[in-house]
């Protein structure tokens, strides 16, 4: 593969909560993976194919969607929508995790449809590369008669997901607890719906319920779309140490809440940021930007923490190579910058304004993806591939 460099960067967001910046102006990327950051003296001797001058713009990790509900391919039968994940990434979003393919036309509920299920989502995605995504599909939604072999048979076709717990017709804690601990014990990561009801079938989770479980990922804290009230969001913060799972189709209100009181806790890294699209709240390709905006502007957090909520609390959260500015991880990448008549100097500054910012170029296991956002406004800077 190519080795690419980027270089003239204005300001290097790492996406680690604990060390959110660095001062480096250097990226040098080689078979897909980061291979070097520094300044210039990093490029010494070292023959580049292909060199990006991104003239003072801002550099991040992809973003990550903690949260989607895909089927199979980049269609949504919800909303009626094609290319939809593909928009997102003209956003900046190069990775997707899913809570659970619930919106599947005539979605099998018995053990063996629902295990096929899984298995399917699972390998079509892997296999989908549509504009350089990364669709982590195939999370299982837990049905009545699953036992733990069937946790066996799936995970050791790579199945690791399983969607929001109380989706399918499992949504009793005591029902629930058992079929999480079988699938944690074969590496899966559990994501848990959490306050009121959202589709069809699904059930009001309270806190307490929560705390029963003990998935992975708290879901939606914030509401799918209806959130739970902030005396149970106190519960959440101050009776366990999970993962905590903010999303655009969610309650503003708590939302904010959630995030002051975890800054008050110096507990942002357990905060991460999901769309939970296609909803009833509809498709979002912007969603992701739009609510690291909120949260840098309304919630007083510095938007370079902002950032990590989108990329690396997610990607330790999941256990992914991505999510990181940093030697060895894969060359997932944003360059982006304050939009044209925004009041910001660079991204950040727009982001901490309430703008969002401009995506100037994408790029993906160090491949440019996108070269001009479809979706955000222009860039004030212009970059410079030699």
């Amino acid at each position: 593969m190519a080795t690419i460099a980027i270089t003239n960067i204005g300001t290097l967001v790492t996406g680690d909560i604990s060390n959110p910046l660095r001062k480096d102006d250097t990226i040098l990327i080689r078979d897909g993976r980061i291979a070097g950051i520094g300044g210039a003296e990093i490029l010494k001797d070292i023959v580049v194919d292909k060199l990006i001058d991104v003239s003072g713009m801002t550099v991040t990790p992809g973003l990550i969607d903690s949260h989607v509900h895909p089927v199979l391919g980049d269609y949504t039968p919800r909303q009626k929508t094609q290319d939809y994940l593909d928009s997102a990434v003209h956003g900046g979003v190069t990775t997707f995790i899913s809570a659970g393919e619930a919106h599947m036309p005539g979605r099998p509920k018995d053990p063996a449809g629902t295990k096929a299920l899984a298995i399917l989502a699972h390998k079509s995605f892997a296999n989908l590369h549509s504009s350089g995504l990364k669709v982590h599909g195939g999370a299982v939604i837990l049905e009545k008669g699953l036992v733990e072999k069937d946790f066996a048979e799936m995970a050791a076709e790579g199945v690791w997901l399983v969607g929001e717990v109380g989706l399918g017709s499992v949504k009793k804690p005591e029902d629930a607890a058992p079929m999480v601990e079988w699938a944690k014990k074969y590496g899966m990561k559990v994501a848990m719906h959490t306050g009121g009801t959202s589709i069809p079938g699904s059930s009001t989770v309270t806190a307490g319920d929560v705390i029963a479980v003990q998935p992975t990922v708290v879901s939606h804290v914030n509401g799918g779309p209806t959130a739970v009230a902030c005396d149970e969001i106190d519960k959440l913060i101050n009776d366990t140490d999970l993962t905590l799972e903010i999303v655009q189709c969610g309650n503003q209100k708590i939302a904010d809440f959630t995030v002051r009181k975890l800054a008050e806790k110096g507990a942002l890294d357990r905060v991460i940021l999901g769309n939970d699209a296609p909803s009833g709240s509809g498709i979002i390709p912007l969603g992701i930007l739009r609510s690291m905006s909120f949260l840098a502007s309304m919630s007083e957090v510095p938007p370079e923490k902002v950032v990590a909520m989108a990329t690396g609390n997610t990607a330790r959260t999941f256990g992914l190579e991505t999510g990181l500015i940093a030697a060895g991880k894969e060359a997932d990448l944003v360059v982006m910058d304050a939009p044209m008549g925004s009041v910001g100097a660079d991204a950040l500054a727009a982001l901490a304004a309430g703008d969002l910012p401009a995506v100037a170029m994408v790029l993906v296991d160090g491949v440019v993806k996108v070269t001009k956002s479809r979706n955000t406004p222009p860039p004030n800077r212009k970059y410079a591939v030699k």
